[in-house]
């Protein structure tokens, strides 16, 4: 294993096969706007410069949002490429993650089945990706577990695992949502969503920093299980520091 260093995330881990990177917010996985800023897919292509000169590949295998932290898993060839798709497919790989939420839970773990789909589905809403809890929508099942409540200037947070157990787009934001537990810096699914809207005519504000708190969704993908012989069971990223909300001061 040879460990490499980047600026812009860190490496996990690495093998001639594959690598593993903690990709930090708000880095994008994949390019969409061609004059857009770089991505993390550049910034690896970048790491991987002599094995894609010499027939390599950079394929993402798990997505995450934009303002979502975490563990990434990328192929370095067809092959891998391949198995780590099947694998994803199959239910052999499997994601951990740490939400800051608003609010306590009164329950110590729960585990959540509660369809969802497209507001616009059923609704006439500006927000074209915003997702809601819906009895018409697709199976949606996350098991969440409350690993630790606390105070910051008199205001409940807490901070909660989420295991989705099915691959719906913002499938934990939604949840939480839906719980009463919004995400501390979630723009679309927090206390406003008016939020987002605004976010995407100013930018980062005074104004939207005194609603949310932070400047990114406070969701992390700390864990990925891998089920495959031969490879590792898994990869942590640890949470990140901003998750305490300052704990010290």
């Amino acid at each position: 294993m040879s460990i490499r260093n980047n600026a812009t995330f860190t490496v996990i881990d690495e093998t001639d096969g594959y690598i593993v990177v903690n990709k930090p917010a708000p880095l994008q996985i994949h390019p969409g706007d061609p004059k857009g800023p770089p991505t993390l897919w550049h910034r690896v292509c970048d790491l991987l410069s002599y094995e894609i000169a010499n027939g390599g590949q950079v394929s993402i295998i798990n997505r995450l949002d934009r303002e979502t932290s975490g563990v990434v898993l990328i192929a370095k060839n067809h092959e891998l490429a391949r198995l780590f798709g099947m694998a994803m497919q199959e239910r052999k790989i499997h994601k951990t993650y740490v939400a800051l939420v608003h609010g306590w839970p009164e329950w110590e773990e729960l585990t959540l089945d509660a369809p969802i789909l497209n507001a616009r589905d059923v609704q006439a809403f500006d927000i074209w990706v915003k997702q809601i809890v819906h009895p018409q929508g697709a199976e949606c099942r996350t098991a969440f577990r409350t690993l630790q409540r606390f105070e910051r200037a008199g205001a409940p947070f807490a901070l909660i695992e989420a295991k989705p157990e099915t691959g719906r787009m913002h499938q934990i934001r939604v949840h939480l949502h839906h719980l009463g537990l919004p995400i501390v810096g979630d723009k679309l699914y927090g206390r406003d969503d008016r939020c987002y809207l605004e976010f995407i005519e100013t930018g980062w504000t005074e104004a939207l920093e005194s609603r949310l708190i932070l400047p990114r969704q406070a969701l992390h993908s700390s864990r990925l299980e891998l089920n495959l012989e031969g490879f590792p069971a898994g990869w942590d990223a640890p949470v990140p520091e901003e998750f305490a909300l300052n704990a010290g001061q």
